[in-house]
């Protein structure tokens, strides 16, 4: 790989990361619901889809699918209006993902990979990202194999960390209201953002 490329990535794509967004916002908003461990399983899903957005973005697959933007415009359809309803499960205090003390909650593990993932391929702005990122900091004079291996493990771990970063402060979020018995607010608060989600998700 091309170091010189690579230590400029690095710096980069941890910016990037960092910055709120849709999977940023589900973190945070799972680690307050439902616990930092829990979430680990949206993250799982997340980070297999915004592997699948680089791959297919260097391999030139985000062309086809500009080529059908109905069949995007409905997946981004479809999941943003599956997030809704889960913020307003989560608003009206019902629901797997809503917090209770006396029933622990349980939320399977295939839907929050499928949740995670969702958001991370119908991401529109995730799309554009990799496509106009991921391109400059590719020698052509190398393998494309190594190179597509290393960045890819380096956007994985910062997506990861990134993630976790925003679970714990949604976790520090939950225990700070729950001292108060305010479980109703957490529950709406959680609501709302994961609804902005979906929102976002939909007309992004």
């Amino acid at each position: 790989m091309d170091l010189t490329l690579l230590s400029a990535f690095i710096p980069t794509f941890f910016f990037v990361s960092i910055t709120p967004g849709m999977c940023m916002t589900l973190a945070m908003t799972l680690g307050m619901s439902i616990g930092v461990k829990r979430a680990l399983w949206m993250m799982m899903g997340e980070l297999l889809g915004v592997a699948l957005v680089a791959i297919a973005a260097v391999m030139g697959v985000a062309t086809v699918m500009l080529n059908y933007p109905q069949l995007f415009s409905a997946l981004k359809w479809v999941g943003g209006a599956y997030l809704f309803w889960l913020g307003i499960n989560m608003w009206r205090n019902r629901g797997k993902m809503s917090l209770n003390l006396e029933t622990p909650t349980v939320t399977q593990r295939g839907q929050l990979i499928s949740q995670g993932f969702i958001t991370a391929i119908a991401n529109p702005k995730g799309w554009a990202f990799m496509i106009s990122l991921l391109p400059p900091f590719i020698n052509i004079d190398l393998p494309m194999a190594p190179q597509m291996a290393g960045l890819l493990t380096i956007i994985l771990m910062t997506e990861f960390v990134a993630l976790l970063v925003y679970a714990n402060g949604g976790k520090s979020l939950r225990l700070f209201l729950t001292k108060g018995d305010n479980l109703q607010y957490l529950n709406r608060i959680a609501g709302t953002l994961m609804m902005g989600v979906g929102i976002w998700l939909a007309l992004g």
